[in-house]
């Protein structure tokens, strides 16, 4: 792939982007986390491939962190050598994301929230990717042994000192997130989002009432493992095939695939394919029907699941007797 990238010129035709609550930015609807499938261990130009679709389908935001790979930090250099061959060009279209918060080196300030670590990282993770600043700091998660002005205080920082243009938390609660945001907004910085993790068969955040308060802070929710780790694809309808995640992953494993989920599997297909969708689009379409949700961020192993993704947006629409059909599948 050394052929010169050129842009889809309709790259913009049929995304459908996202107003962020209390701000004049939107993104994407879909966008694309480089959780997996980016690393040292990966094919770079399948990498490549992957990237140039989603800027092709209008997927401006692209998603990473400082230990994503394996090994850690690999993905955001790979990620750079795809800035610097492909995308580089369009750097004023992209909206590029990163996170500190995990464990990424060894150490007392190698992990969790404070000053020294957030900063620190960032500028590791700047310098992996080629970038002078990156679009969104996340804190990756709420460390409850360092103040939260401190780590908010970093990420007001990473945004005076030009690393930065906005700031955002992720696996923040709703405690944490109104903390987090009351600070970041007497610092003059603004939390742009929270990232959080949100599906059909992951629905923690509706018990804790995340939604709701997000819409009261106008804080933004972008959604990461919308799919359920592959599990609200067509991937697991006829067992499990060699190479998928539940065979490679820490996350997803084998015995959590019991006949009765793969039921509940079966049956929100059925749902789907009576909207002239696959299940992936149902699921997508599930998590962005709320006016808090920005962005739903999703994995992809080829070029061709983004194409797959996007096609959600021809069909966001669910009425409330579908509602209630997923929910009684769920029961």
């Amino acid at each position: 792939m050394s052929a010169t990238y050129n842009a889809d010129e309709q790259r913009y035709e049929t995304m459908k982007f996202r107003r962020v609550l209390g701000n004049s930015l939107k993104l994407p609807s879909i966008s694309i986390g480089l959780w997996h499938n980016f690393g040292g261990i990966d094919n770079l130009e399948n990498m490549r491939k992957i990237s140039r679709k989603a800027f092709d389908l209008g997927i401006t935001y692209f998603d990473l962190a400082n230990n994503y790979g394996p090994p850690p930090g690999s993905a955001e250099e790979n990620f750079g050598i795809i800035l610097k061959k492909d995308l580089g060009v369009y750097r004023d279209e992209l909206f590029i994301a990163t996170k500190a918060g995990y464990h990424m080196w060894p150490g007392p300030y190698g992990e969790w929230g404070s000053r020294k670590y957030l900063l620190s990282s960032l500028d590791a993770s700047l310098k992996r990717m080629g970038l002078d600043y990156v679009d969104l700091f996340y804190s990756h998660r709420f460390d409850p042994d360092t103040p939260l002005e401190e780590t908010m205080g970093a990420l007001a920082h990473a945004v005076h000192s030009g690393k930065a243009m906005y700031v955002g938390i992720s696996n923040y609660g709703p405690d944490e997130m109104r903390r987090a945001s009351k600070i970041l907004k007497e610092l003059g910085v603004p939390c742009l989002v929270n990232q959080v993790k949100y599906s059909i068969f992951h629905r923690p955040i509706e018990d804790k009432g995340l939604i709701a308060m997000a819409e009261e802070l106008g804080i933004s929710l972008v959604i990461f493992s919308p799919l359920a780790q592959g599990l609200l694809t067509n991937r697991y309808l006829n067992g499990i095939p060699e190479g998928s995640r539940a065979t490679r992953s820490q996350f997803l494993k084998p015995n959590q695939l019991t006949p009765e989920l793969l039921g509940k599997i079966s049956k929100l297909n059925e749902l789907a394919k009576k909207r002239n969708q696959n299940l992936s689009n149902l699921a997508l379409a599930w998590v962005l029907r709320h006016n808090a949700v920005v962005s739903a961020l999703v994995g992809a192993s080829s070029a061709v699941q983004i194409t797959d993704s996007v096609k959600t947006l021809e069909n966001l629409e669910l009425s409330p007797n579908e509602l209630r059909e997923i929910d009684q599948i769920l029961k």
